[in-house]
């Protein structure tokens, strides 16, 4: 079966989907011929981002609110969507903030922001849809961690911790899901430009040390890479049934040396972040 073949008529959830890596994985799918529901907090962003799908390519789709820190309103919308449509074949847990600078900086509210979106928001649309999967004995969840969750990434460690857990959440549930005909892969993004960083910590919870590193990160901005190319690697993957879906290039050679040398990359690490606050 051709790749783009794999997903006509599939019905998908995508989280996150008003913008970044998530409107782009919904346009991908819609693309390839899927029923795909864009979920988002920001409920004008998802139908909007919908129906600019429903004017471009074929596949049905709908915009929706969800929060994904509400458990009860995601078993909802899981139960909503079965059924709607009888069965749900991809759930795309994309929904996350970034979250970093100085931990001496960082109080405990940092820290209940980044593990209730980025980690609890995860459990809850595994917890909806995995029962769902394993009664038609099939089903793909896809959990969105980051490069940040395979290596040591200074500045950013809230935000690698909760992806390092999804990370490790995805590959044990995948062992586990296997004889029940479900699949489970973790997508693991390096730098892809998307709004996300420029919301980081959002304006309640912002840290000075960010504020000094706005022009450093938005030099990586410029040369990251695009997600609509990232949606196509993460269905490739998906098809081919990937364990951890790491792209582009970048992010697999900075994997790759992390697995071949992780005492070299603590130490680079511990070095950058050195020149990031102007330590010697």
């Amino acid at each position: 079966m051709r790749a783009d073949h794999h997903f006509e008529g599939k019905v998908a959830i995508v989280t996150g989907a008003a913008s970044g890596i998530g409107r782009a994985l919904a346009g991908a799918l819609a693309r390839r011929g899927a029923t795909v529901v864009l979920a988002d907090l920001d409920e004008a962003g998802a139908k909007e981002a919908a129906d600019s799908l429903r004017a471009g390519p074929p596949g049905r789709v709908s915009g929706v609110a969800l929060d994904v820190t509400d458990a009860a309103a995601f078993a909802e919308l899981v139960d909503r969507v079965t059924t709607d449509h009888i069965h749900l074949d991809l759930l795309f847990n994309n929904a996350g903030i970034g979250m970093g600078g100085d931990m001496t900086e960082l109080t405990l509210a940092h820290w209940d922001r980044v593990i209730d979106v980025n980690l609890r928001g995860v459990v809850h649309g595994v917890t909806a849809a995995y029962p769902v999967m394993v009664g038609q004995g099939s089903g793909h969840i896809v959990n969105t961690a980051s490069l940040a969750g395979l290596i040591p990434s200074p500045y950013l460690v809230p935000y690698a911790a909760t992806k390092h857990a999804v990370v490790g959440l995805s590959v044990s549930l995948r062992a586990e899901a296997a004889a029940r005909g479900v699949r489970v892969s973790a997508l693991c993004p390096g730098i892809i430009r998307t709004p996300i960083w420029d919301k980081l910590n959002g304006e309640d919870l912002a840290v000075p040390s960010l504020d000094r590193q706005k022009e450093s990160f938005d030099k990586l901005l410029r040369r990251s890479y695009p997600p609509e190319r990232l949606a196509a690697d993460t269905l490739a993957g998906v098809v081919r049934n990937k364990p951890v879906i790491c792209a582009p290039a970048h992010a697999r050679l900075a994997w790759g040396l992390w697995r071949a040398a992780p005492r070299l990359m603590v130490d680079q690490a511990g070095k950058a972040f050195r020149r990031t606050v102007g330590q010697t």
